[in-house]
């Protein structure tokens, strides 16, 4: 009996030393993050791979997307683009030690998590009905409540308070959502006839805010407090609307454009308004419309042959039609395009996007840039 019990005693106060261990390099892990985390929300502009475990008609999971990504040798991930997204761009600039795994990956949990966690959906919106139209999507109601699961998964890793301070002064929320409200919900005629004869502009943008107003609030009540949440960019200007509205090389779709400027305004009102309400909680605005009209507008200027070409599709002028897979025709200088598919930008886009956002002036960040943000 004396035997079992010191044999008890010291498997309990092995247990005792390897859970203080655990406990211990994990919190070496905040204390030296130097990189922090990044915690990303949106659609398939940052989609990391999440709609490859779901079943959805929106998925980047075959050749030849991710083509250049050195990370998976070339192989598809399920990111929408020839490499690298925007979130992941500026998570290695920020110094992040990986890149944010998607939620639903079997393997997102224990340390990996301390990059952040990818909760980005293609097809995904503000509004639970958008992107109808591929069966399945991860809408930001339900990226929110995957989120409140990753926390808990941090209270148990780090404990309640070390888990707050890391979220609170170690972790960046990136929200890039909206676009598909309107491409695939407001515009989209098959879809949307019925709310289009009954919602005026003004009425569909005041519920997307409404919406958006309390996903952002619901994750500063889970102790997110840096954030940066991207506009809408110049929709009529991408290679699939152009292609079907039928307009010139130089010439961008109006309703479009005029629907994600007015979607802008108010975004921009909203984020003044949460600064001002959530007591330490820092919003930024990545201007991201007139960014990508910047680079559309002057695309020569910044090494790139086409900005309305997309890299990899078919149909129409401007290759618009069919999304980029392993049956549809891909240009052979992949850095020339600003656009890879009939949405998406190519990664040496998404690299330029990144600079002026993480380092960039008020022009196109603002009140801050996302290295200010950063060091707070």
């Amino acid at each position: 009996m004396g035997c079992r019990a010191a044999a008890m005693a010291i498997v309990v106060a092995a247990a005792l030393c390897a859970a203080a261990a655990l406990a211990r390099d994990l919190g070496e892990v905040v204390d030296e993050f130097g990189g922090g985390a990044s915690f990303i929300f949106g659609d398939s502009l940052v989609d990391a791979g999440n709609n490859n475990y779901i079943p959805s008609l929106s998925k980047a999971n075959m050749t030849p997307n991710g083509i250049d990504f050195a990370a998976s040798g070339g192989m598809p991930t399920g990111r929408f683009t020839n490499g690298r997204t925007i979130a992941d761009i500026i998570g290695e600039m920020l110094g992040q030690a990986d890149y944010s795994p998607p939620f639903l990956a079997p393997n997102t949990s224990g340390g990996a998590i301390l990059n952040g966690v990818n909760y980005a959906s293609g097809g995904a919106g503000i509004l639970n009905a958008t992107g109808k139209i591929f069966v399945n999507r991860i809408g930001m109601d339900l990226q929110v409540d995957y989120f409140n699961a990753t926390k808990r998964q941090l209270d148990e890793l780090l404990g309640g308070d070390r888990a707050k301070e890391f979220l609170r002064k170690k972790a960046i929320f990136s929200v890039t959502v909206g676009s598909n409200d309107f491409l695939n919900n407001y515009l989209m005629p098959v879809l949307s006839t019925g709310t289009r004869i009954s919602e005026s502009p003004d009425s569909f943008i005041n519920d997307l805010i409404f919406h958006l107003r309390d996903q952002l609030t619901r994750l500063y009540s889970l102790d997110a407090r840096k954030f940066v949440v991207a506009n809408v960019g110049p929709l009529g200007c991408i290679p699939y609307q152009k292609t079907i509205n039928r307009v010139g090389e130089d010439e961008c779709v109006k309703l479009p454009n005029q629907l994600a400027a007015q979607y802008n305004g108010r975004l921009r009102e909203l984020l003044i308004e949460l600064n001002g309400n959530l007591p330490g909680a820092r919003f930024c605005l990545a201007n991201v419309y007139d960014l990508v009209m910047e680079l559309i507008t002057n695309y020569p200027n910044y090494g790139f042959e086409t900005a309305s070409v997309a890299c990899c599709g078919n149909g129409g002028s401007y290759d618009g039609l069919v999304p980029c897979g392993p049956t549809t025709s891909m240009c052979d200088a992949r850095d020339k395009h600003v656009f890879w598919d009939p949405y998406h930008p190519c990664e040496a886009a998404n690299v330029l996007l990144a600079k002026y956002i993480v380092d960039g002036d008020s022009k196109y960040i603002s009140p801050m840039n996302l290295r200010k943000l950063f060091s707070l």
